[in-house]
């Protein structure tokens, strides 16, 4: 992940693990979707029918629905950069993954958020959502 800033509701330095441990999950996130990790992917995505994704053409609403939809469409066109993440923390539980995407020769500027909660069993995406528009 190439220009990421980390920040914390309660100050820059307040929650250095838990920032730590969801710049790493993200990491994971974005290389299961480079390489087409259907498994990975979905096992980041809460399963639960609360659970959104708001992509760029589509939506699903519910783990099944999300995990469905990714089987159909696993990955990202080749060359998927990203610049301007922001990972910001607001308690031990919870942090929302903020970044900017392209792809080279588009102009398209992909934006992407993802409010990631910790569960039991690990950090899931409970909503995520994914635009792009043309400069």
């Amino acid at each position: 992940m190439t220009g990421t800033a980390t920040e914390n509701v309660t100050g820059p330095a307040a929650l250095p693990d838990v920032t730590a441990e969801i710049t790493e999950v993200f990491g994971r996130y974005e290389q299961a979707l480079r390489e087409a990790d259907v498994e990975l992917l979905t096992e980041l995505f809460w399963a639960d029918p609360r659970c959104v994704r708001y992509g760029v053409a589509d939506r699903q609403q519910g783990g099944a629905e999300i995990a469905a939809w990714r089987r159909a469409n696993p990955g990202v066109p080749a060359g998927r950069t990203l610049s301007e993440t922001v990972v910001l923390v607001t308690s031990p539980t919870t942090a929302v993954v903020s970044t900017l995407f392209g792809y080279p020769g588009t102009a398209a500027e992909g934006r992407q958020t993802q409010t990631w909660v910790r569960f039991a069993e690990g950090w899931k995406i409970v909503a995520a959502h994914v635009s792009e528009i043309t400069p």
